[in-house]
């Protein structure tokens, strides 16, 4: 009984140390930011993968207040 418990404990210990590697997937990782995502949901008066496009969208939208560090302080 005892040499049971023993290799049960053992067979446990050594389960944990079979982890798979976590990963974040296969996505597009060195995408600028201004591209977008190449969906039809995007706001209608940005286009994607223009820059100044979209770096004035961000201004206006700090503008109106929707940054949150400033929100917080």
């Amino acid at each position: 009984m005892k040499h049971t418990l023993w290799i049960a404990g053992l067979v446990m210990l050594l389960s944990a140390c079979g982890e798979t590697p976590q990963t974040l997937g296969a996505g597009k990782l060195d995408v600028a930011p201004y591209n977008g995502t190449g969906k039809s949901y995007a706001n209608q008066d940005w286009k994607q993968g223009d820059k100044t496009s979209w770096a004035s969208h961000m201004k206006a939208r700090t503008q109106r207040g929707q940054d949150d560090y400033s929100r917080m302080n």
